[in-house]
């Protein structure tokens, strides 16, 4: 019979990818989004694919979400109410008879204390480990589109990519190799990595300098990385709220302190491919980061 997987938080950057990878095998594909109209891109880009409404307030809308589903990608948003939201999907999904999940967690959430968000993803990675589910974790690092998301605009207008590292050095991994792996879990049947966690990361830990140089050799521009303050980079930050700051300024001083230079080889050792290097992202995202 041929399964169904959900894919939850579909339309950021890992759900985008995992739907592109699974519909590529010709898969069955529902993408859970927060309203049909914002998944209305995803469904020109994909038409095969089920779009399916799923509001974390309304219980209901996740089970109607998960009727039906074999498979599921667990990705849920970034918020401060992340854990009840977690527990609540795995509660429909046990209850519907969900036979596997792979969940989107974070590095370092295993480490004792860690750090907050470390904390809430290790909350929801021990409720999956309880729930008699058979699950995947996916551990993965900083993406590398972050700088996309959170740097493009600060590059475009200055050529200046600013952030509190140092010369801290950081094995950033790109998107499109998570997505590879969680593909790769979700579309075989083999029960090899079942109650398994996964570290992902690049093939090699980088500074910021380093980042700069490769997207300044990708755009043919100067691009120089700016060391800010921890002091600058809260208030950067004023507009968000409080827990965000914290957890985000939690995040960046364990990456300034090296803790996030870490190399594993997961990625390849299930996909059979090597992750991208920070000169292949800079490449083929460099359209993002030319002068405005």
């Amino acid at each position: 019979m041929p399964h169904t997987i959900l894919i939850t938080g579909a339309t950021g950057n890992v759900g985008t990818e995992v739907i592109k990878a699974l519909t590529n095998r010709g898969l069955t594909v529902r993408a859970g989004v927060h309203s049909v109209i914002k998944g209305d891109r995803l469904k020109q880009l994909y038409p095969d694919i089920q779009l399916v409404e799923m509001d974390y307030s309304k219980p209901e809308t996740l089970h109607v979400a998960l009727t039906g589903v074999d498979r599921v990608l667990m990705i849920t948003p970034f918020s401060e109410d992340q854990v009840a939201v977690g527990k609540r999907l795995l509660d429909a999904a046990k209850h519907v008879g969900v036979n596997y999940i792979v969940r989107l967690s974070a590095a370092g959430a295993d480490a004792e204390p860690g750090i907050q968000l470390g904390r809430w993803h290790r909350e929801v990675e021990r409720y999956l480990e309880q729930s008699g589910l058979a699950y995947s974790i996916l551990r993965p690092g900083s993406f590398m589109q972050n700088f996309v998301n959170y740097n493009a605009d600060s590059i475009c207008r200055e050529g200046k990519l600013y952030m509190p590292l140092g010369e801290a050095k950081v094995s950033y991994i790109d998107v499109r190799d998570i997505a590879a792996t969680a593909a790769q879990l979700l579309a075989t049947d083999s029960s090899e990595h079942h109650g398994k966690a996964y570290e992902l990361t690049g093939p090699q830990a980088v500074s910021l300098t380093e980042v700069a140089t490769a997207l300044s050799q990708a755009t043919g521009r100067p691009i120089a990385y700016v060391d800010v303050s921890e002091e600058a980079a809260r208030q950067a930050m004023s507009q968000s709220p409080a827990w965000m700051r914290d957890a985000m300024m939690e995040l960046y001083g364990i990456s300034k302190a090296g803790y996030a230079a870490g190399i594993t080889t997961a990625v390849e050792a299930i996909t059979g491919c090597p992750p991208r290097t920070i000169e292949q992202f800079a490449h083929d995202y460099c359209q993002h980061f030319k002068a405005n």
